[in-house]
């Protein structure tokens, strides 16, 4: 499928692993960091970059955001689309960047608007899968009192297949002029059947459904620091590929059992108990 991509997650102590997501072989067509500029690991690849501007701040005053996108767009760099403001309605201790619908308005009429002028589509903010975030997305479209041109409308989702179909089924129907990114998603510490069944459900729907163009699995890491459950991780703890990692690069099981750690050594405890609390509420 060249709907998928990576949701790009560094491991500073198995920097090894950035190889193989860009294997030969691989669907994988495009990646986000959470940041502005490309990673280092695949400056040359054939996935394409997709920049993100994560947050704001009351102190913002400047244009760093467009003027870093704005040069690798000069410098030859292939900047398609954009992403908005990682869950700015969730709380940051989730991962969210928690901004203000009228500061992000102000923010991407300043930062991300100007964009469209180069070619550049922009996706909307991705809220979290909370109810929450409709009411913060009609805010923050109020706000932008029709000067934020979003073509695209981001979905996060930590829950069962499901609930993930009437989220975006409901993204679909208050945004129907916009396509859909499904740029996280996963079913969060559920077993191994459990998983896989989550998995292959979303990507069989992810990919007859046209209005869906993008999708990024979140599960770009070894099962022992996986916040999301060992089951979820596309690689195990000694970085081979899962079943599902396999599956989502577009191969065959490999029979790879993914394992936990203890919390302690999970590089992403803070979100951990965060993630499963709300997943509890959102569906």
């Amino acid at each position: 499928s060249n709907k998928r991509g990576l949701v790009y997650v560094p491991s500073s102590k198995h920097p090894t692993d950035d190889r193989i997501w860009t294997q030969a072989g691989s669907d994988l067509s495009w990646y986000y960091n959470y940041g502005a500029e490309p990673s280092a690991a695949y400056l040359n690849s054939n996935m394409e970059f997709v920049p993100m501007l994560w947050g704001a701040s009351d102190g913002d005053t400047g244009t760093a955001f467009l003027d870093t996108v704005t040069g690798l767009i000069e410098s030859g760099t292939n900047i398609s689309y954009v992403l908005a403001f990682n869950e700015p309605d969730g709380d940051p201790s989730t991962g969210g960047s928690a901004i203000p619908a009228d500061l992000a308005a102000a923010t991407w009429i300043r930062e991300i608007e100007p964009l469209k002028k180069l070619g550049v589509k922009l996706c909307a903010p991705g809220t979290t899968g909370a109810p929450a975030g409709f009411t913060w997305l009609e805010n923050f479209f109020k706000e932008c009192r029709g000067r934020c041109s979003a073509s695209c409308m981001p979905v996060h989702w930590y829950g069962n297949f499901e609930g993930l179909a009437s989220h975006v089924g409901q993204k679909m129907a208050a945004y129907p002029n916009m396509t859909i990114w499904v740029t996280e998603y996963a079913y969060p510490n559920g077993n191994l059947e459990e998983s896989q069944s989550f998995y292959n459900q979303s990507a069989e729907w992810f990919d007859r459904m046209k209005n869906i163009t993008h999708y990024s699995y979140f599960g770009s890491f070894r099962s022992d620091v996986s916040n999301v459950g060992a089951n979820a991780a596309m690689l195990d703890s000694d970085g081979d590929l899962t079943d599902i990692g396999s599956w989502y690069l577009g191969g065959a099981a490999t029979g790879n059992v993914p394992t936990a750690a203890a919390p302690s050594t999970a590089i992403f405890a803070s979100w951990s108990a965060a993630i499963v609390g709300l997943v509890t509420l959102w569906i």
